[in-house]
């Protein structure tokens, strides 16, 4: 039930009753204003847009806590990137806000802000995604009609410049490695996440078959340990080159099943912060490698396997990624420098027809199907 009417003081009030029984209303100086209103409203609850008011009352910082609380499906990591982005972009400027008080333009202007404070684009961007994740449950909750974060314009990401190392250079930076050089190269040669590295078992390695079966990883949060499935959950088996058996075999001399391949000076966990502190930013000066980093190895491993022959679904499964698309987007323009070697094996292989190609194409038949004559 709606309906309008004058109140003494001269201003017109709107009200209507939700389907529970609710009543709400609001006042304007025109009786125009006051039908536009509840037109707006007609029209929300009609085509299942309509939101009880109460409900988007609640704060962003009250609501981000219970955002946070259903995040049962990511890494303990990326929770704690979600945890730092929210206490340091994302509540300075939102938490005492209600939720149905954020507009579109007032989440431009916060990303604007933020790209002018100084902000990498890529910080500004997942800051806002966090917010719009937020944002997005109070959607499906029924406390916001839309997501006012949706289409935001954001700074445009800057891609760092990937650097593919030739095998030369893989090998002078696993001589500078010293007693880590093995290290290196299963990096540099299979491709598999620092953390990946780290958390390999003995029980994993199979030397016979020359396969390493990644199904654990670890990461760092809040100085913690932590262990779980490789990133996007892709439990996969990588091949190792023949040159790696014996260096590995060395590795896990001696080792239990449960004991790591790798390990630090002491025996224990190999931990990323102290291998890049004291070995890997060491050895990559003496290489005259400036500027790489421990996954840049990972690219390394892409350019070396494409280089190799691998196809695209190769890549995606000895890389973990979720699908082939993504290994296209990163390394589609390695294969660009393969066209010329493809044409000419095309070549080869019609040339190797020898007198039954030139005869279909000095003599072409004219084929005529039954139906057509």
């Amino acid at each position: 039930m709606a309906s309008i009417a004058r109140r003494p003081n001269g201003r017109w009030r709107a009200r209507y009753r939700d389907a529970a029984g609710r009543e709400y209303s609001q006042h304007f100086a025109r009786k125009v204003d006051a039908q536009r209103w509840l037109d707006e409203v007609t029209t929300a609850v009609t085509s299942g847009m309509y939101v009880d008011p109460g409900r988007g009352r609640i704060t962003v910082g009250d609501w981000s806590q219970r955002w946070l609380a259903t995040k049962v499906d990511v890494k303990p990591s990326t929770r704690a990137r979600y945890v730092g982005l929210l206490k340091v972009n994302v509540l300075p400027r939102w938490e005492t806000v209600q939720l149905a008080d954020v507009t579109h333009e007032g989440v431009a202007a916060w990303v604007s802000q933020l790209s002018r404070s100084g902000l990498a684009p890529a910080t500004v961007r997942q800051a806002h995604r966090v917010l719009s994740l937020v944002l997005s449950l109070a959607v499906r909750d029924g406390r916001l009609a839309r997501n006012p974060a949706d289409r935001a314009p954001l700074p445009r990401a800057i891609k760092k410049e990937r650097v593919f190392l030739t095998v030369g250079q893989v090998e002078e930076l696993a001589d500078a490695a010293g007693v880590y050089s093995t290290v290196i190269l299963f990096l540099a040669y299979t491709g598999v996440r620092f953390g990946e590295l780290s958390a390999l078992r003995v029980r994993r390695l199979d030397l016979m078959r020359r396969r390493a079966d990644i199904v654990e990883a670890v990461a760092e949060v809040g100085g913690q340990a932590i262990f779980s499935t490789p990133k996007t959950h892709q439990v996969r088996t990588v091949p190792i080159p023949r040159f790696l058996v014996d260096e590995l075999a060395r590795q896990a001399a001696g080792k239990g099943p449960d004991d790591f391949v790798f390990t630090s000076p002491r025996g224990g966990l190999l931990r990323l912060q102290n291998f890049r502190h004291t070995v890997f930013e060491p050895a990559v000066r003496r290489a005259g490698l400036d500027g790489l980093t421990p996954h840049g190895l990972r690219h390394t491993a892409a350019s070396l396997a494409i280089t190799s022959g691998a196809d695209v679904k190769v890549v995606q499964q000895m890389l973990g990624h979720a699908s082939a698309t993504m290994t296209l987007d990163l390394y589609g323009h390695l294969y660009g420098d393969r066209l010329d070697e493809i044409a000419d094996r095309m070549d080869q292989m019609r040339t190797s027809c020898g007198p039954l190609a030139d005869s279909l194409r000095t003599a072409p038949q004219l084929i005529m199907f039954p139906e057509l004559r």
